[in-house]
């Protein structure tokens, strides 16, 4: 079901995206857009993976230096039969982990040495097996194709913003209007953010699951998850908004509206989720 939501977000995406370029740019304007967001974001896709782990200091340990995580991600990895990734330590005292990497082949899997203090090992196995269905499911490839369109988005507004005070538009498209235009510019942007949060929040409902079967049991994840959310509340984290959605539990809090821009799902939900979900 998470697969098909996220399949049906993705089409909704693509259709603002339509949408917005007849509605100013026209094919011209939305091709530019496109592939300037294309850009940018494949750009991301190939580099991202060493550029956030720069970003949080992390170092490559091996399996003398960590031998119950290395251990973990090991055998978690042939159980799944994907190749094993690197493992990493960030030195941090709130509790958190996160994947990355542009496919099976080319992952890492970091996690924080506060993380290493608070779990059980149990609990340790469900986070690892959240992280490994994250490369398993190639959520990177599916969150940059996202991310692409929603920037394409947010660059054809831009660009309406620009004509609007130069007083210019590109008319190559017919039946166009200023209204049109205008509207595309105020709620297109917002409602290719609002759609690519929704994204992100499914595929870690679809993480939750993967991990948990992977594990073995739902409750070592579920577990984990309590204690992570509760630390993560208390324990501040120096995290980028850029980078919040690649952690297992949001390294940054906000409630409110904030909630629908959440990259996360609610975590009572993820947590029911889990305890009812039979192996």
């Amino acid at each position: 079901m998470n697969n098909i939501k996220t399949l049906f977000l993705l089409v909704a995406l693509t259709l603002i995206l339509v949408w917005a370029g007849g509605a100013f740019g026209g094919k011209q304007g939305m091709t530019i857009a496109l592939i300037f967001a294309l850009g940018m974001n494949l750009f991301a896709y190939w580099f991202s993976d060493k550029l956030v782990l720069r970003m949080y200091g992390a170092q490559e340990v091996t399996e003398a230096e960590a031998p119950e995580l290395y251990g973990i991600v090991r055998r978690l990895s042939q159980k799944a039969q994907m190749p094993m990734p690197k493992v990493y330590m960030i030195e941090g005292d709130q509790p958190n982990a996160f994947a990355t990497g542009r496919n099976p082949k080319h992952a890492a899997v970091a996690v924080t040495t506060g993380i290493m203090r608070i779990l059980s090992r149990d609990e340790l196995t469900g986070v690892i097996g959240h992280e490994l269905a994250h490369i398993r499911h190639r959520d990177i490839l599916i969150s940059t194709i996202a991310a692409t369109i929603a920037g394409a988005i947010s660059y054809l507004a831009q660009m309406a913003q620009w004509a609007a005070i130069f007083g210019g538009r590109s008319d190559d498209e017919e039946g166009s209007s200023p209204v049109a235009a205008f509207v595309m510019m105020i709620v297109g942007p917002i409602a290719a953010l609002i759609i690519q949060m929704a994204i992100s929040r499914s595929r870690e409902y679809s993480a939750d699951e993967g991990g948990a079967r992977l594990a073995g049991n739902p409750r070592y994840l579920s577990s984990a998850l309590r204690k992570l959310h509760m630390a993560s509340q208390q324990i501040p984290m120096h995290a980028s908004p850029a980078t919040s959605h690649m952690f297992i539990v949001n390294p940054l809090s906000g409630g409110g509206l904030l909630k629908l821009f959440s990259t996360h799902p609610p975590m009572e939900e993820r947590v029911a989720r889990l305890e009812s979900l039979s192996l």
